[in-house]
């Protein structure tokens, strides 16, 4: 059965392999703290199933030391800017179907993959379908991307490596934040919230509680980075005890607007780094923030709206 323990080999040789090019990569003066940061997360991604969790705290602190002292970037380019100029007006909109390949099948597969058996037995783990469809579709865009534009073998892990090390530490952020919201779940950080949020809120009416609920969803996924962290944690916290059970809210549409709220948040910050700093790399934007002030006031509209929807449908008339 394929478990998610596939996608943990294909990132650990993804990032195994940023660690390589780093290390024979002389133009950067810092080649061997980049070496040294993207090795220990290979290792964690081969390894961090089979060894203890202190063993894996230590090499997450021997990241965390290495990133402090300061990542390099180097100057070496597997293509020139004219080069890439000319393959783009080459292949023009035919570019984005190598991208477009993985969400659709992505949603192909976690559709399709759960109903297939061998000998009996489920082929992928029922409980990570949709994580382990990605995979395969991120390796079948892969392929889509060799067949049409055959670059150079080493070029995929090239460009991961210059992409990587233009975001830097921030790469590792989503995996992170989204761990460190599993642990304030369990720490019971959503009844301290609670206790925050009517204490200190005027809560007093169903419009202002819903208004909390998705300011709070937007503002933990800002601090957070990841709505997913944020929502078991505010909605613990005040979308199930206050809108729910105390107003009566549709507990379907409240969720659900709950979590498009924090994904507001997730427009509006740099802890996001796959969603905000990761295109600001690819498009080689000046300013690093150049997409988080683009997509603000969109985010704030979209906040405002959220709070209107559930004001007007999350409670039975």
């Amino acid at each position: 059965m394929i478990t998610l323990e596939a996608i943990y080999v294909l990132m650990g040789l993804l990032t195994g392999g940023i660690a390589l090019v780093n290390a024979r990569d002389d133009s950067n003066p810092r080649r061997w703290r980049n070496t040294l940061f993207w090795g220990v997360y290979a290792l964690l991604f081969f390894a961090g199933s089979y060894i203890s969790s202190l063993a894996s705290g230590l090499l997450v602190i021997v990241m965390v030391a290495t990133a402090a002292a300061g990542l390099g970037q180097g100057t070496r380019e597997s293509v020139t800017a004219p080069q890439r100029a000319t393959s783009a007006q080459r292949y023009g909109n035919r570019l984005f179907v190598p991208v477009l390949v993985v969400p659709f099948a992505t949603f192909l597969g976690s559709l399709l993959l759960k109903d297939l058996t061998l000998n009996g037995h489920p082929l992928v783990d029922p409980k990570q379908v949709t994580q382990i469809a990605l995979g395969v579709a991120t390796v079948l865009g892969l392929l889509t991307g060799f067949i049409m534009l055959r670059p150079p073998a080493a070029a995929p892990i090239v460009e991961a490596r210059r992409l990587m090390d233009s975001v830097g530490w921030a790469a590792v952020l989503p995996q992170s934040l989204a761990a460190l919201g599993a642990v304030f779940a369990a720490a019971g950080v959503g009844k301290v919230v609670s206790t925050l949020a009517t204490t200190y809120l005027p809560l007093g009416s169903p419009v202002a509680a819903v208004a909390a609920y998705a300011i709070g969803m937007a503002l933990f996924t800002m601090i957070m980075g990841n709505a997913f962290a944020a929502f078991p944690v505010m909605t613990a916290g005040i979308g199930l005890p206050l809108v729910v059970q105390q107003y009566g809210g549709d507990v379907v549409i409240v969720t659900a607007i709950g979590m498009l709220s924090g994904f507001c948040g997730t427009l509006m910050t740099p802890m996001a780094a796959n969603f905000n700093i990761v295109p600001a790399a690819l498009l080689e934007l000046h300013d690093r923030y150049g997409v988080i002030k683009a997509q603000l006031p969109t985010a704030l509209i979209l906040l405002a709206a959220n709070i209107v929807l559930l004001s007007l449908f999350a409670f039975p008339r």
